[in-house]
């Protein structure tokens, strides 16, 4: 199925729906929840899901699992998705928050294939084998570091999705402190408690999620420079301790 909408499918009798749709660049998903659970995949693009808890940065050829009855936003950039919708019965090992996962080629084929299938697809045979196959490569994943947490606190959870929205080298934990009429230590440890690492560590990290995005059109350098970095190599370093792997590895620009 491509392109068709969940709700007039979400009632077939089948434990997972594969569904591919194509998006335009920057669309918005806006705040919306799913009874089943989802995984979204994203074949080309790059996507931003938020949640209450945090929020997950999707590169290119990886996936998100998504909790059922989850309220969540998705930002597409340049995206045509593969999803499934799986009935929460069907994965009780599903995780309780969001998790970015990679695709490997086998997963990445068993989805191209699962979109083909009409929504009530024969459960026996190839389509049904590839259905359980499906849940079967998904459950072997492991999380991926694309993600950062958000406070449970409305006047912190405000501050830390602007700093998404707009990282700015120059925002200190005095000038957060000083927003929440804090003192810089009371802020710090509040912020601490909630998120479970300090706000400069969790500043540094949003920096590196935001250059996802950036580099799907700029070079490593120009994202460096944008990002505050005193140069591409303290950024590559960064980036790479965080990531695992190089942000030329992401760039769609020159190196």
């Amino acid at each position: 199925m491509k392109n068709v909408s969940l709700a007039d499918v979400d009632q077939v009798a089948r434990a997972v729906l594969p569904i591919g749709t194509d998006y335009p660049s920057g669309h918005l998903l806006d705040w919306h929840e799913h009874r089943r659970a989802q995984f979204l995949y994203g074949a080309t693009g790059l996507m931003v899901v938020d949640t209450a808890e945090g929020s997950w940065t999707v590169p290119p050829e990886r996936a998100v699992l998504i909790p059922a009855a989850t309220r969540h936003r998705v930002r597409m950039l340049g995206v045509s998705t593969r999803s499934l919708y799986i009935e929460p019965g069907a994965v009780p090992w599903w995780p309780a928050t969001c998790m970015v996962v990679d695709v490997p080629p086998l997963l990445r084929e068993l989805l191209l294939a699962a979109v083909e299938f009409e929504a009530d697809y024969s459960l026996s045979g190839r389509e049904g084998s590839i259905a359980d196959l499906l849940l079967h490569e998904i459950a072997a994943r492991a999380p991926l570091p694309f993600h950062v947490g958000i406070p449970a606190s409305v006047d912190l959870a405000a501050l830390c999705r602007e700093y998404l929205a707009a990282p700015d080298v120059g925002v200190t934990n005095a000038s957060w402190a000083a927003r929440t009429a804090m003192s810089e230590r009371a802020f710090t440890r509040r912020f601490r408690s909630e998120t479970g690492e300090s706000p400069a560590v969790w500043r540094s990290r949003a920096r590196l999620l935001a250059a996802l995005p950036l580099l799907r059109t700029a070079s490593v350098s120009e994202v460096s420079g944008r990002l505050g970095y005193a140069s591409p190599a303290a950024f590559t370093a960064a980036f790479t301790r965080a990531f695992g792997k190089p942000p030329s590895r992401f760039s769609a620009g020159p190196r």
